[in-house]
């Protein structure tokens, strides 16, 4: 039977594709629980004619929709709604230990009937172009981590805002946009002062930001700020091939692979970390804690931000918030 508070309406004025109107009008009715499996659509012919549409248009609607495994066609009925799956975006920069724990955090606290396809740009804008256009109208919502690129916000304007959640860094984003951010400056900052009296125990700190990391250059800003403040003796290290630790230095790395270098060098010198050389990691990873004898490390809490993300997607309600960067002691420093 035809689900009557069903209303397909084509705006003929906008910019969006018609078969993609509909597309997105009955993916968005699903999510809003408005059509239910086995309910029946309005047939081609009806929807051409309410909407002065062409055949072919209304056709490669559902055809999408089938292919997507939305709708499904039965001889001389017509087209049923196949299921109530919502499926969510996922758009990562690459995958790494911590990206884990938020996809894990992320996933696990959404309804069953969510389904998340995660994909990776990479930090290559022809890539994240190739992953939203071919996205755009398939998803119930979209979460993505953006980058230092300037099309990236073009890119994204396809997706409508109440659907487009920002997550991780604050990088060209608009006042508008929905977001999860962890704050790469003054909450970084904050971290350091904690850990203050610990790094006295060092006669310099030593950043190593290699020219290879995409990690936000702001993070480098607040770290001279702290040293100037504090009347420490500081070093910026970016090419990673000059990594050749001394005694009585600390290091701030914001690479896993100088972590492994600090590491093996240590034992090559016979330097025993927190002791004759300090070292304070970014991001935290569920081994840091059993690296060693554990491993310092400033972090947002990545469990939260997934948590948060996936509280955008099933309250369907806006969200701007920061997630707090904090400092665990281990015995690395």
């Amino acid at each position: 039977m035809l689900k009557n508070n069903f209303t397909l309406i084509i705006n003929h004025n906008s910019d969006i594709p018609k078969y993609q109107q509909i597309v997105n009008a009955i993916n968005e009715s699903i999510a809003k629980n408005i059509l239910h499996t086995g309910d029946a659509l309005p047939s081609v012919n009806s929807v051409c004619k309410t909407n002065q549409l062409s055949r072919d248009t209304v056709f490669k609607a559902y055809s999408i929709l089938k292919e997507n495994g939305v709708i499904e066609s039965v001889p001389n009925k017509g087209y049923y709604v196949a299921n109530e799956t919502r499926k969510v975006l996922l758009v990562l920069d690459t995958f790494k230990a911590y990206k884990e724990v938020l996809y894990h955090s992320f996933i696990n606290n959404l309804p069953e009937n969510f389904i998340t396809d995660v994909q990776f740009h990479h930090y290559n804008i022809d890539n994240f172009k190739t992953i939203i256009n071919n996205s755009i109208g398939k998803y119930y919502k979209y979460v993505v981590m953006g980058f230092d690129n300037t099309e990236v916000p073009i890119v994204l304007s396809k997706i409508s805002n109440e659907k487009l959640l920002l997550i991780d860094w604050n990088i060209l984003s608009k006042p508008e946009n929905n977001y999860v951010f962890q704050d790469f400056g003054q909450s970084f900052y904050n971290s350091l002062e904690g850990a203050t009296d610990l790094f006295g125990k060092y006669k310099e700190l030593s950043f190593i930001y290699p020219t290879f990391t995409n990690h936000p250059l702001e993070t480098v800003v607040y770290f001279k700020k702290y040293c100037k403040k504090f009347n420490f003796n500081f070093k910026i290290i970016t090419n990673s091939k000059e990594f050749n630790i001394e005694k009585d230095v600390a290091y701030l790395s914001v690479s896993d692979r100088i972590l492994g270098a600090f590491l093996e060098q240590c034992r090559e010198k016979n330097l025993e970390p927190g002791k004759d050389v300090g070292f304070l990691s970014y991001n935290e990873t569920p081994m840091k804690k059993f690296i060693y004898k554990g491993i310092s490390v400033i972090s947002t809490d990545f469990k939260e931000l997934g948590t948060k993300a996936a509280a955008f997607i099933t309250e369907d309600k806006p969200m701007q918030t920061y997630i707090a960067t904090k400092l665990i002691v281990r015995e690395s420093l």
